[in-house]
């Protein structure tokens, strides 16, 4: 099995209502792949009021379970949607810990950010 997600799911031309993914875990993200050809839609995330374009080639990582999120009907063509996920009953079987809940100096650092030192203050520009 080639992923780091233990699930995979396809969803062809259909509406997905809005939801929470139940047997996610709160601290994992899902990725959305939106597939097609020639259609227009939108991803929202009812929670935080937003609206995302999710047009063919669009990828999208969000806390499924934390976040309520739906596809709504698109426009023309044909839409498909790969989600990958990960259960979190599959940590409980296999007798692994939840990962912990993911922060931004964690991404910092893995695009090369140099983490601050304690203590240290940035310099204030003078006028």
């Amino acid at each position: 099995w080639p992923s780091i997600f233990s699930g995979l799911e396809i969803i062809a031309n259909r509406t997905t209502f809005s939801h929470r993914d139940p047997g996610g875990s709160p601290s994992l993200f899902d990725l959305l792949v939106s597939l097609g050809r020639n259609h227009h839609a939108t991803l929202s995330l009812a929670d935080v009021h937003a609206e995302l374009d999710y047009s063919p080639g669009a990828m999208v990582y969000i806390a499924g379970r934390v976040l309520e999120h739906s596809v709504g009907p698109w426009i023309n063509g044909r839409k498909n949607c790969g989600a990958h996920f990960m259960k979190d009953a599959v940590h409980d079987r296999v007798k692994v810990p939840r990962p912990s809940f993911p922060l931004q100096k964690n991404f910092l650092e893995l695009v090369g950010r140099k983490p601050k030192p304690a203590g240290r203050r940035a310099n204030k520009l003078q006028i």
